[in-house]
């Protein structure tokens, strides 16, 4: 089976679902392949920057019906001990990927949107137009979005340089009952590794942390890690022991790359993770996964109203628009991350920032936008 479409998204994740949205508003003809069905839960930090609002409302979403955790600070702890706090110049919320995507999912049926569930094999370019192969049927369209997220066998067969990479990174993520503060993100080091900490919907407490893989298969489990590793963080520590988890077990991904990656490859318009991994210590992933699909979408539709006249040309514009955008805040997690691998320069800079505060702000400012501007 064909089926035609002007546009096709690889994967139903934040930016994959968000970009679908834009498009649909705008009147393009678009489909959406996802693998897994609604709702899933996703290992991910769960905090998203007010950056976005103006956008998400454009689209007509009712956020606040979701009841997020409002969150107006951050607090970074240190191996040492040691602790700082400050009010996020935007301020965010957390939202789980279980209850955001799911949401967003819903309204693309609402909305009339196609959603295919199936796994996607292979993408081929040839005679200026896409065939994508998945399990049980094939597609043609006009352009490609890619929105699969971190990696994917599909990366494998694209031959995309960073899968060939061994990473050193897993990531850990689950749901805990627990007495935090709401308003607060708060973001711990340890030995090998970073822990996110905060609440989303529901006053559910959400803990993800990314962890050096070879001191994680030293331990006999994922516990056994935790009491070990991260409790040398006594800020961790407490946090841990007196929070109950609501998973049966922690959802894991190993092979985390935050290798830098190509916004287009064979023609296919990468947004998301897919194009590029920012540090958990930049804490940003959700938004700028949100802010990527829009900024593909509006040239999308300048290419189909005849203002980008060519692939290339809409090819060379979105590589240019996402390093203005990402680019430097990319570069900042994996210089962040060099940082405090260090212990003596994670004192340092522990010290200096409890000496002059105002520098933590300057850094968040690097690893976050500014309002995304309304499409016109």
């Amino acid at each position: 089976m064909h089926a035609e479409t002007e546009i096709l998204i690889i994967g139903g994740g934040l930016a994959g679902l968000t970009a679908a949205l834009h498009l649909n508003k705008l009147g393009l003809d678009v489909t959406l392949i996802e693998k897994d069905t609604y709702p899933h839960h996703k290992v991910c930090g769960e905090y998203i920057s007010n950056e976005v609002l103006p956008y998400l409302k454009w689209l007509g979403l009712d956020i606040e019906s979701l009841a997020p955790a409002l969150i107006s600070d951050l607090l970074f702890t240190s191996l040492s001990g040691k602790s700082i706090q400050t009010k996020l110049p935007l301020g965010g919320f957390g939202l789980s990927r279980y209850t955001i995507d799911h949401y967003l999912y819903t309204e693309l049926v609402k909305r009339k949107i196609k959603v295919v569930q199936d796994r996607v094999v292979q993408v081929n370019f040839a005679n200026d137009q896409f065939v994508v192969e998945t399990a049980t049927a094939s597609f043609v369209a006009h352009y490609v979005i890619g929105a699969y997220g971190k990696r994917s066998a599909i990366d494998i067969k694209l031959n995309r340089k960073f899968i060939n990479k061994q990473s050193p990174y897993l990531a850990v993520k689950a749901h805990y009952k627990a007495d935090f503060p709401s308003n607060v993100v708060s973001l711990h080091n340890f030995e090998g590794g970073y822990c996110g900490v905060s609440k989303v919907e529901n006053n559910i407490l959400n803990i993800c942390y990314l962890a050096n893989y070879e001191s994680f298969k030293k331990h006999k489990n994922i516990l056994a890690y935790q009491e070990n590793i991260l409790y040398k963080n006594i800020h961790l520590a407490t946090i841990f022991e007196n929070a109950e988890s609501m998973f049966e077990s922690p959802l894991t991904i190993s092979q985390i790359s935050f290798e830098a990656k190509e916004p287009v490859y064979n023609h296919i318009l990468m947004i998301g993770d897919t194009a590029g991994l920012i540090h958990p210590l930049c804490g940003n992933g959700m938004a700028m996964a949100i802010h990527s699909a829009k900024i593909v979408s509006t040239l999308l539709q300048q290419t189909l109203e005849g203002k980008i006249t060519s692939r290339s040309a809409l090819e060379q514009k979105y590589t240019l628009a996402w390093n203005r955008e990402f680019k430097n805040r990319l570069k900042m997690g994996r210089l962040l991350s060099a940082l405090l691998k260090n212990n003596k320069l994670e004192k340092f800079a522990m010290d200096t920032l409890s000496k002059m505060p105002f520098m933590l702000k300057t850094i968040i400012k690097q690893t976050h936008g500014k309002p995304i501007t309304i499409p016109q």
